[in-house]
């Protein structure tokens, strides 16, 4: 999914998108009204991603006029792939939710299946986001291309579904009050996605406790098929919420072309952090430069009745760490 990011918004020619199979073409054609949501949903999910790793050695970097926006990064079947097609395929997802909730296509809309009574106190009202319709959608598109028999498919499919679940298990109620003066007499509620920046957090998680699995062939009526099996039989079994991976990263240390990595030159580390973005681990011992930097803020801001806030501008000095 990584390269329909730079699609913008209506009208889209299919045929003008870069690196679709055929299905997907079929697909843009039958939807074409949906497609700038697609769009607008690989772009929050390489957003999140670049949130979520802005203190990492690899921070999911992208390139410009590259097919492969990721560069050579997403080929192997890495933890940092598997959180990449997660994260997109639940922001194609979100994205389409979101944008039937708002009305903005003819195809789609409220969810109306209210999935049970009203309870005390509160009534069903405002409108429902669709989940299960923005998770057809990414299946049908994000999966699209993962239809071989072999194990990078099989990783795939399974991570752009646990990126799915992550929403559909986190829509929740939201609701508004209503009556005299902003009283609490009635409520009304509808079901709603939660933020993305919560699915980001949640997926990270899974990063980290993703489940290192292994290749096993098997000969089946139509050939040779591929599938996984967790590598250490005494951890618990990946679930369909859990991230599978069966290649090693690289260190991201170093730059190296052939595996994608920039490393971690001039990036901007913690001095005060031992953690992964402190200077000792994202400079990879190599050690780091200190720089200051003046930047101008608002400070002794005032509150004047009624009703405005002025400031002052003040010039403050910063240090800044850069790895060597």
């Amino acid at each position: 999914t990584a390269q329909y990011s730079s699609l913008g918004s209506q009208p889209i020619l299919c045929g003008s998108i870069p690196g679709l199979v055929p299905k997907q073409l079929r697909f843009c054609r039958n939807y074409i009204e949906i497609m700038p949501s697609v769009a607008e949903g690989v772009k929050l999910g390489i957003q999140e991603c670049q949130h979520q790793f802005r203190g990492r050695r690899w921070n999911c970097t992208t390139i410009k006029d590259n097919l492969a926006i990721f560069g050579p990064v997403l080929d192997k079947a890495t933890r940092e792939s598997a959180f990449v097609h997660a994260i997109a395929s639940a922001g194609v997802a979100f994205a389409v939710t979101r944008s039937c909730a708002e009305g903005t296509s003819t195809m789609c809309g409220c969810d109306s299946h209210h999935k049970g009574p009203p309870g005390e106190g509160w009534k069903w009202g405002g409108c429902s986001e669709d989940a299960e319709f923005g998770v057809l959608v990414s299946r049908e598109f994000a999966d699209a291309r993962e239809n071989r028999p072999d194990a990078r498919s099989a990783m795939n499919r399974h991570n752009n579904e646990a990126g799915r679940m992550t929403i559909l298990e986190n829509m929740h109620l939201r609701c508004k009050c209503h009556g005299l003066s902003g009283s609490c007499e009635v409520k009304t509620c509808w079901w709603a996605q939660p933020d993305f920046r919560l699915l980001g957090d949640y997926l990270k998680d899974k990063y980290d406790s993703a489940s290192e699995m292994v290749v096993e062939k098997h000969r089946e009526s139509r050939g040779w098929v591929e599938t996984l099996r967790a590598k250490y039989a005494f951890f618990k079994h990946p679930t369909e919420r859990d991230l599978v991976y069966y290649e090693g990263s690289p260190n991201f240390c170093e730059p190296n072309p052939e595996t994608g990595s920039f490393g971690t030159r001039d990036r901007v580390c913690n001095v005060s952090s031992h953690g992964i973005e402190g200077c000792d681990l994202l400079c990879c011992g190599r050690g780091h430069n200190t720089r200051t930097e003046k930047r101008k803020e608002k400070c002794h801001c005032i509150f004047h009745w009624c009703c405005y806030v002025s400031c002052q501008e003040c010039v403050r000095v910063y240090d800044v760490h850069t790895c060597k």
